[in-house]
């Protein structure tokens, strides 16, 4: 406190009390793979446009599925992403000449992960473990190319044995990094494990090459990357990144049918639609969670939670090591409620008023002395987030002379 000699108006500059959490960025992906340049850096490198991608990374003859990745991701709507080529004969893991996906572990900004054209179970499962190591970011996943039977998509992939091996099936589980066995024989199962930080695409899409000339087919993972970012800049992370136009795509793989779509949908497969009066659009907004995990089944939802969690780690850093009682209870409360509060004014939380779209707790019950003598501070967060409007459903009745005759409902 200073000390006053002389009468007068003194004017004192008092620092705020209340610390702002500030949304952290969930539009920037890495993606891994090789540009086709022999000469390519080999560390994560920061990407804010195709013509830098293209002088650093890309190379002479037709587009590597990276090269059309990275390109459909800035034509809809990408403005910053992180390249990590690991050459033509490198692995997701990393070897000795080239690192793999664990340098990226240090890069708080990456919030989406994908290693386009990498399709196998070992890569999904790479990707996968990654991102429920950080927690912080999801994987957009890829099909293979080429798929005939579309129900292999709603099956998960193993290790094939031989029909002699009758060795038992290891518990892939929800988090587990080994592969079930498939005996040769049995039905192509191309579906990944499940995991609550993924979602998938179906199918290829058809794009022109830009050192041919030519249509070609490309990964999904890129431009739906370009579209995660376009719809978290226009409307925000808890809009579903479903039903907008796909920019730089003339054409799909396979065109879907609605019944098609009906069963992969429910097995958490993403589908790339072509209507005749829409274009070419994404329709559908679903996790990798599988049924074991309903309340984390719809993508919008998933990454609004991780964005929250990383917002409130980040902007509550202040806190350690302040002295652990009920002012300091206090204040943590009132940031995570202004917080969320601006999260709820914005849409992306459920309610008429702040009480019915989220409670922190911060007191006694959730902070018992020996809680505080281990030197924990617990905080209690609970969220009523928006979900998409999946089914659309509207009720047609017939109405004449005061008489109302139901006559079914339409689906969209």
């Amino acid at each position: 406190m200073p000390i006053y000699r002389t009468p007068g108006v003194y004017v004192e500059e008092v620092p705020s009390k209340a610390h702002p959490i500030e949304s952290t960025g969930t539009s920037t992906p890495a993606f891994i793979g090789t540009g086709g340049k022999p000469d390519a850096p080999s560390g994560p490198v920061a990407i804010t446009n195709w013509s830098q991608f293209a002088n650093t990374f890309l190379g002479e003859g037709p587009m590597t599925p990276l090269a059309h990745a990275v390109n459909g991701f800035f034509l809809n709507g990408g403005s910053r992403c992180y390249i990590l080529d690991i050459g033509p004969s490198g692995t997701l893991t990393g070897t000795a000449e080239r690192p793999g996906l664990a340098v990226l572990e240090a890069i708080e900004e990456v919030a989406i992960v994908a290693a386009p054209g990498f399709t196998d179970p070992a890569d999904y499962d790479a990707l996968m473990t990654h991102c429920e190591l950080m927690r912080d970011r999801l994987a957009i996943l890829d099909p293979k190319q080429g798929i005939k039977d579309l129900m292999s998509l709603t099956r998960v992939a193993g290790v094939e044995v031989p029909d002699s091996d009758a060795t038992p099936a290891a518990d892939a589980g929800e988090g587990g990094g080994q592969h079930p066995p498939r005996r040769s024989g049995e039905p192509d199962a191309d579906a990944p494990r499940p995991s609550l930080y993924s979602a998938r695409y179906y199918p290829w899409l058809v794009v022109m090459d830009l050192n041919t000339g030519k249509p070609v087919l490309a990964p999904p993972s890129g431009h739906m990357a370009g579209v995660w970012a376009r719809t978290d800049s226009l409307r925000g992370v808890h809009k579903a990144p479903a039903n907008e136009v796909l920019r730089g795509v003339v054409g799909v793989e396979r065109r879907v049918t609605p019944a098609e779509q009906g069963e992969l949908n429910s097995a958490g497969v993403n589908v790339i639609r072509f209507f005749d009066r829409l274009g070419i659009r994404p329709w559908g907004a679903r996790t990798g969670a599988g049924p074991s995990a309903p309340e984390w089944r719809y993508l919008p939802v998933r990454r609004l939670f991780c964005m929250v969690e990383e917002s409130i780690a980040q902007g509550t850093s202040w806190i350690v090591f302040e002295p652990n009682d009920r002012l300091l209870w206090n204040l943590v409360k009132a940031d995570v409620s202004a917080f969320l509060t601006r999260l709820w004014r914005d849409g992306a939380l459920m309610g008429r008023t702040p009480a019915e779209a989220f409670y922190v707790k911060c007191d006694e019950e959730t902070n018992p002395p020996e809680e505080i003598d281990a030197g924990r501070l617990t905080v209690e967060i609970g969220m009523a987030p928006v979900k998409p409007a999946e089914f659309i459903v509207f009720q047609v009745c017939q109405f004449s002379g005061g008489t109302i005759t139901e006559e079914g409902s339409s689906r969209g």
